[in-house]
């Protein structure tokens, strides 16, 4: 008999490199899936590991494999230190995401650090993770994998925009879910709050004391990228080579630069969403608490953007990926061939026993 009830602990790290997200949940079917969170905390990684994760495409792959092992047994530690500062006792799994460290789905190749099969032994815990290389074997984007819990858990909202290192959405279209990677976010808007001395742009502040500048705006909106139909996706590869050399080139302040980019983001996600009063969009990720930005949303669409609680905005990618874990233990769907492109539809997902 197919389990009801699933206590679990999803781990997720992601680009803006923000920290560890950890979130212990409860998934419950009774027809349909509820979710409750129990404990969330997300662990910032300090400057060593901040510098080398995000330097990770340019290593060799020797020096990566090398990372690979440390950073799994630092990812156990995070987790134990969660487990044990929270008395969590039973748990069905670990889910967890990992840190991408390469994403190159044209070339079959997507690797994900810390998903190492000595993490269930580090931990004591059984371990699913790995979600994202079959998908790619299989001919998909191996991203975005979040849609599956958007259409189980938030299916009563038009759009769920998810504001992280880039911005991913997903919905339904003639029946099939669809999704896909929009456009940067904070791994650039980040990027140029660093210039100012700061972490990120609290509140879009430094952007909206900036200038729009239009030549700048047209180059950036008519990257190639953006005429692409989905299934697609974006990695820091791209953001580097496409995205970086234009804004140095530009020559701007780091303010008019912010002005600017968080102007391409919202008309990226107009032209997205559309312009129909009434549809409701789900915001989460660190990027909903960029007023300015949102401000910016509501000034190019009609659209609600609704913003939830900060649980859900901080922890639902986290959160998800948990659920994704349930559904691979439970040897249902996870990964949606009409979302990343792959030949069928299936469950992904490595299982490692402690």
């Amino acid at each position: 008999m197919v389990q009801k009830g699933y206590k679990v602990i999803g781990v997720m790290s992601g680009t803006s490199l923000d920290g560890i997200d950890l979130a212990y949940v409860e998934f419950l079917f009774d027809g349909q899936w509820q979710y409750r969170f129990l404990e969330c905390e997300t662990v910032p990684y300090d400057l060593y590991w901040q510098e080398l994760l995000k330097n990770l495409v340019d290593l060799s792959p020797e020096s990566l494999s090398e990372i690979d092992v440390s950073y799994t047994r630092y990812l156990s530690e995070i987790i134990r230190s969660f487990m044990a500062k929270h008395t969590i006792a039973h748990i069905d799994a670990i889910c967890s995401h990992g840190h991408t460290a390469l994403h190159q789905p044209q070339n079959r190749l997507t690797y994900q650090i810390g998903n190492r099969p000595e993490s269930a032994k580090h931990i004591g815990q059984k371990v699913v993770c790995d979600f994202r290389s079959q998908d790619v074997a299989l001919g998909g984007q191996g991203a975005p994998l979040v849609p599956i819990g958007d259409r189980l858990l938030f299916g009563n909202y038009d759009f769920c925009l998810n504001l992280g290192g880039f911005a991913n959405i997903s919905t339904e279209k003639d029946g099939k879910r669809i999704a896909f990677d929009i456009c940067p976010v904070n791994i650039v808007l980040n990027h140029y709050a660093n210039k100012l001395g700061k972490p990120y742009d609290e509140n879009g502040r430094y952007a909206s004391q900036g200038t729009v500048n239009e030549h700048l705006l047209e180059r950036l909106n008519t990257l190639p990228f953006y005429r692409k139909t989905p299934p697609k996706s974006l990695g820091l590869e791209w953001v580097r080579e496409e995205v970086f050399p234009i804004l140095e080139q530009s020559g701007l302040s780091a303010e008019d630069v912010l002005a600017t980019f968080t102007r391409h983001i919202a008309l990226q996600v107009r032209d997205v969403v559309g312009l129909l009063p009434g549809t409701k969009v789900l915001v989460t990720g660190g990027g909903a608490y960029n007023a300015h930005l949102l401000q910016s949303f509501r000034d190019l669409t009609a659209c609600m953007f609704v913003v939830p609680s900060s649980q859900l905005v901080e922890f639902k990618e986290a959160m998800v990926f948990g659920f994704l874990g349930v559904l691979r233990l439970r040897g249902e769907t996870n990964c949606l061939k009409s979302v990343t492109g792959a030949s069928i539809d299936h469950c992904s997902g490595k299982i490692y026993q402690p």
